[in-house]
């Protein structure tokens, strides 16, 4: 598999990821606050990035980014089970509707009624519902409860397919999310660590799109909403070992998606699409 498809050059795209990755520790030689100076970069094996618009991007990326708005820290109370057990709460910023769904156990595990509350909520804004796949809903609840905040705000889920679309989103196992009072990098740094996920960073639109699929794979994309993808494939390597230790603590890789049927057929399928599983699958009307 290439892990990273894109047009820039290797050292460009080096140096982006490390950006992204210094995101929680500035440079102290750096000119402004939170941007890697030059000397960081080579000192982690990269060189600068040459390209000025990629040099802005690298540095929009690593600065501060404001928490207000979506980003605002939240008052409410954690709500919590009879247990005690924190529950999944989800806040949409379209329809700024709310749901609290029960989980049955720490990893974020749901029973059918649940599922069913939680197909209807992450609907399209026409009213069309598709299942989402329980281990995204897990990646979101394992996200809420380790930063402790008292919700997750979904800027979209569920969206229905186009021709030719092979988006997470059409098929029930993708979320773009905001976590408020938590930058969208310091999101991204922890779901990443999860295993067989894709996870993006959209410093423009302000989100951070988590999906679960066969291979990890990361990106940043600095395009604004409505406007045409401009990707970049970042921490390869990380992306490799976070599944490698997935499979170490027992964790089941994400099979394929498949519609079919053909039992045998669909099984034959899953061979040939985990091998396409190179870039994010998402296109411009995602964002």
């Amino acid at each position: 598999m290439r892990p990273c498809l894109f047009a820039r050059s290797f050292a460009s795209l080096a140096s982006i990821a490390v950006a992204a990755s210094a995101l929680a520790e500035p440079s102290k030689g750096a000119k402004s606050a939170g941007h890697p100076s030059t000397a960081t970069l080579r000192r982690n094996g990269a060189e600068p990035v040459r390209d000025p618009v990629e040099r802005a991007s690298a540095r929009s990326l690593a600065s501060k980014q404001a928490l207000v708005g979506w980003h605002a820290p939240s008052s409410l109370p954690v709500p919590r089970d009879a247990a005690g057990r924190p529950m999944l709460a989800l806040t949409t910023l379209g329809r700024n509707e709310s749901v609290v769904l029960p989980t049955v156990d720490d990893d974020g595990a749901f029973e059918a009624p649940e599922l069913d509350r939680a197909a209807h909520f992450l609907r399209t804004a026409a009213g069309d519902e598709h299942p989402i796949d329980p281990r995204t809903l897990s990646i979101v609840y394992r996200t809420q409860v380790h930063f402790g905040v008292p919700e997750i705000r979904v800027v979209s889920a569920y969206r229905v397919p186009r021709p030719g679309s092979r988006s997470n989103h059409a098929k029930g196992r993708a979320m773009d999310i905001v976590v408020p009072g938590v930058a969208d990098e310091d999101v991204a740094r922890f779901v990443r660590g999860l295993g067989f996920v894709g996870v993006g960073v959209y410093p423009a639109s302000q989100f951070v799109h988590v999906d679960i699929r066969p291979r990890s794979y990361f990106w940043v994309d600095f395009s604004g909403p409505r406007r045409k993808n401009h990707e970049h494939c970042v921490l390869a390597d990380l992306a490799t070992k976070s599944d490698a230790a997935a499979i170490a603590r027992g964790q089941e890789p994400i099979e394929p998606f498949v519609v079919a049927t053909d039992v045998d057929a669909a099984l034959r399928a899953r061979g040939l699409a985990a091998a396409k599983e190179e870039t994010s699958d998402e296109t411009d009307e995602d964002k």
